[in-house]
């Protein structure tokens, strides 16, 4: 009995994700040093902003630009209700990825039904507006000087303050995130986003809530934007505005088309390149920026599904070829 295209595409995507966990499981004991340790923790909450937003470009085609803001709001609101009201940090970050899901809502409702560079403008300007609140606000945020004091995890009295034990609390939770996204894109939704990305009015014809769609994958985007500032806000202890700006909204786009626009894999993998990619080109001292732009130019113009886009899609095609062959 043959299976059909959709049990086709799930059945790699759960061993993968299997093998992948166990990498990750396993990857601190062969690191040479605990400095790579604290740039997987990086990439990983890297992974979480491209994960998101992949979910709003790559599977309904709408660019937002403003990524940072939400990940910047998680972060701030994690911090503040903890330092400044003395909340759990567990507590704090449920309670941020709330109001971040309140908010995307509000401004999803409104920007997502534009379309284009319109809602591309829509969304950096929210974003801008954060950053400014972020910075203006210092009574509450820290403003330029900074929030500090922001205190660790904690199971029980156990602190999760060392590298490791967070490692592992960081790719736990991608870990969850990406388990969800592969269901979330191989259920009726997921067949409902991509029929809006192809052509959102034939979407609307046979009968999809396109509008309702992306305001619902807006919100969760926004809330693994949330998770992933929450976790670094706990990480660093320290937040500053400047970590919120228009340049890291940019840098997770480009992570998300590099790694491959419409495919999960893609989003982690852009991730995870970028993320330890200036680390390793340091080297080059001032030919650092180049050879990361001239890398980025390639793979863009040889690779236009991206790297896990390409690759997902290779793997694919040939399940498919063997299935009807």
């Amino acid at each position: 009995m043959k299976k059909s295209r959709s049990q086709v595409d799930r059945l790699p995507h759960r061993t993968a994700l299997a093998v992948f966990l166990c990498i990750i499981a396993l990857l601190p004991l062969v690191l040479p040093t605990k400095y790579y340790l604290s740039i997987l923790i990086l990439a990983g909450i890297n992974a979480l902003l491209a994960l998101g937003l992949n979910l709003v470009m790559g599977y309904t085609g709408q660019v937002s630009l403003g990524h940072a803001g939400f990940y910047g709001l998680g972060a701030y609101a994690s911090g503040v209700l903890t330092t400044k009201y003395g909340f759990n940090p567990w507590v704090a970050m449920i309670a941020a990825v709330f109001i971040c899901a309140v908010i995307s809502g509000l401004i999803g409702a409104a920007a997502l039904r534009l379309q284009g560079y319109y809602l591309s403008m829509a969304t950096l300007g929210f974003g801008i507006i954060l950053y400014i609140l972020f910075v203006e606000l210092a009574w509450l945020t820290g403003g330029p000087s900074g929030l500090v004091g922001i205190p660790e995890f904690r199971i029980g009295s156990l602190r999760i303050a060392s590298d490791l034990p967070y490692y592992y609390l960081v790719w736990t939770v991608v870990g969850a995130m990406l388990l969800f996204a592969f269901h979330l894109v191989d259920s009726r939704v997921g067949r409902s986003l991509r029929a809006i990305q192809g052509d959102e009015t034939a979407a609307a014809l046979v009968g999809v809530n396109t509008w309702a769609t992306k305001v619902m994958i807006f919100m969760i985007g926004a809330c693994m934007a949330s998770l992933a500032g929450s976790l670094y806000a706990h990480y660093v202890t320290v937040l500053s505005p400047d970590s919120f700006g228009f340049t890291l909204s940019i840098e997770i786009v480009v992570m998300v088309i590099v790694g491959g626009s419409g495919s999960v894999w893609g989003g982690l993998l852009g991730a995870i390149l970028l993320t330890m990619l200036p680390e390793y080109l340091r080297v080059m001292k001032d030919y650092d920026v180049l050879i990361y732009g001239a890398i980025v130019i390639l793979v863009v113009m040889f690779l236009p599904r991206g790297i896990g886009g390409g690759i997902e899609h290779r793997l694919r095609q040939r399940m498919l070829a063997k299935q009807t062959g």
